[in-house]
């Protein structure tokens, strides 16, 4: 086994290994090779190898994003350490463990006019966990370091001064990462030469271990428990949740008690008879109501339950911004927005564990699920009478797609149309589902798909729009893609989306800077990279196409729908005039 000779390289390579970080997505460069030929020359770190850098950090996200363990992204020096910026926002925001390590010239070298050098030093500190900016080591080419960094340093060893130092931030850095679930940012200068290597390491770093914190609710608890028996609605609001996060037994207690409506969407993997997983269903025929405002009292809780990340219905926090709880108590173990600006508490629990704590049957009948339940059941049954009227569209598309998704599949979600679609369906409840919801952007979905299949045992299925899929073809730039992993490609040829905001109109200034009209086909992007190409245009392809995608195949395969660009957005509008 070969390390680089640089002891900075070592000292990350031994504080990774040590706090158990093994995958390490690697984007090619020079000035990071002592840290490129340490992780690849040990077997104890499985490296992955994406030339373009923010494909790269997304694949990174998409990996941790399943393992819910810090991956880590290498980068050469310069303007690729800036092409990471999406996906680090993306993680900050989705609470992902992201390990940035950038190479880095020499201090002496900055701003002085060398090719490939930026002010690297905490680049991203507005959205970063933490920036640990590593020194220049004293024993690697020590006649420049003494030329250029001995008159600034003030230590008669300045090797053993860099080592703890060097050591200390790197502790501090992964056990953030670790511990609170946020990207993090290792900035390393390295001086030439960067190829050297030796074979038994020369460093012992000081690593250390920080346990995360127990919680404190033993004397609020009783608190808690008095208000949840006495309050007569409640409000339990999901956002994006890992799958299997809740227990079953705590799911049907709050299924079975009258008081309570739990809102879920699809990215809030929730499933229960009695909750409501299309939430602008409900509330999108309130707001076309004569009497909207004695439907809206009527559906003000008392107390607002949420927990989850970000929630997609814009309807939801524009109701509950202006309809406030009584108390709005958040359960995060690490952080609560107050996205409602109406929080009163922040519970920093596991939300099965608090909820377990204060939960109990309530044999009183309250009328609150059961008046939102018939309304729930009429649009359900009016959703399948609209589906019968409308023409192929993207509408009609995503019902036909959910219908056909196999058991346990892993759906991942591309944002804008795609995961708002989503919402107004029922989904498999065996399909775990996942989406870039931290900043809601298009970019780099198909890259956060792919590195998200690496680990996955079943198939994995990414649903996207045109603009995202061709946004992010570089994801498909690598040598991962699995024989089971499927891409739907919904093509309505634009940002179509943008057709049901307000102030759309027929224009070349809306055709070309809004809804970004494009007459691409995936078809020469799946010659490119070797997958199968599928196609549909209308109803009876699209049911042959997806039988076709499900089978097994040697390659990974496209199925590209074509839909109407011009009706698609009359059809959803006309679907919430429907079933009001």
């Amino acid at each position: 086994m070969k390390h680089s000779t640089i002891a900075s390289a070592q000292t990350i390579i031994l504080h990774c290994k040590a706090k158990g970080i093994k995958n390490i997505v690697i984007s090619p460069g020079s000035r990071n090779a002592p840290l490129t030929i340490s992780f690849t020359e040990n077997p104890f770190f499985n490296c992955y190898s994406i030339v373009d850098e923010r494909s790269a950090a997304f694949f990174a996200l998409g990996m941790a994003q399943q393992l819910k363990e810090p991956v880590v992204v290498v980068c050469t020096s310069g303007s690729a350490l800036l092409n990471y910026y999406p996906a680090i926002a993306e993680a900050y925001y989705s609470g992902i463990p992201l390990v940035v390590i950038s190479a880095d010239r020499p201090s002496y070298k900055i701003d002085i006019g060398d090719g490939q050098t930026i002010r690297q030093k905490n680049v991203f500190s507005n959205h970063i966990g933490y920036s640990a900016n590593l020194k220049q080591d004293a024993s690697h080419a020590s006649e420049i370091y003494n030329s250029h960094i001995v008159p600034k340093v003030d230590s008669k060893k300045p090797q053993d001064t860099i080592q703890a130092y060097n050591d200390s931030e790197l502790n501090t850095a992964l056990n953030t990462t670790i511990n609170l679930k946020l990207p993090v940012h290792i900035n390393v200068p390295f001086e030439e030469p960067l190829y050297d290597k030796v074979s038994t390491v020369s460093v012992i770093p000081n690593i250390l271990f920080e346990e995360d914190s127990n919680s404190n609710l033993n004397d609020k608890i009783e608190d808690f428990k008095e208000k949840w028996s006495s309050a007569e609605r409640i409000m339990v609001l999901v956002g994006v949740n890992e799958p299997n996060a809740i227990d079953q037994e705590l799911l049907d207690v709050l299924g079975r008690d009258s008081r309570i409506i739990v809102f879920t969407e699809t990215t809030s993997n929730l499933h229960h008879p009695n909750f409501f997983p299309s939430i602008d269903s409900i509330l999108a025929p309130i707001e076309k109501a004569n009497n909207k405002e004695e439907l809206f009292k009527n559906l003000k809780p008392e107390i607002l339950i949420t927990f989850g990340g970000l929630v997609v219905s814009k309807k939801i926090k524009a109701f509950l911004r202006s309809y406030k709880p009584t108390e709005h108590w958040h359960i995060d173990k690490l952080k609560a927005l107050n996205t409602y600006f109406s929080l009163s508490h922040h519970v920093k629990e596991n939300p099965s564990i608090f909820l377990k704590s204060i939960v109990t049957s309530k044999k009183d009948e309250s009328n609150y699920f059961n008046f939102w339940n018939k309304k729930r059941n009429q649009y359900q049954l009016k959703r399948e009478e609209y589906l019968q009227k409308i023409p192929f569209s993207d509408f009609k598309v995503f019902d036909s797609i959910l219908k056909s998704i196999p058991n346990k599949y892993q759906l991942q979600l591309a944002n804008s149309s795609t995961v708002r679609y989503t919402q107004l369906f029922d989904n498999n409840k065996t399909v775990p589902v996942f989406c870039n919801r931290g900043t809601s952007g298009i970019d780099g979905s198909v890259s956060t798909a792919v590195g998200a299949s690496i680990y996955n045992i079943t198939p994995t299925l990414l649903i996207t729009g045109d603009l995202s899929f061709f946004y992010d073809s570089n994801g498909l730039w690598n040598n991962y893609l699995k024989k089971d992993f499927k891409i739907i490609v919904v093509n309505n040829e634009g940002g179509g989306i943008f057709r049901i905001l307000p102030g759309k109109e027929e224009s070349k200034t809306f055709n070309t800077f809004f809804e970004t009209r494009n007459n691409l086909s995936a078809k020469e992007i799946c010659k490119l990279y070797n997958l199968e190409y599928l196609h549909a245009e209308d109803e009876y392809s699209l049911e042959e196409q997806l039988r076709k995608m499900y089978k097994t195949t040697e390659k990974p395969a496209v199925l590209e729908i074509k839909t109407p660009r011009l009706i698609n957005d009359k059809i959803l509008i006309d679907y919430f005039d429907f079933i009001s």
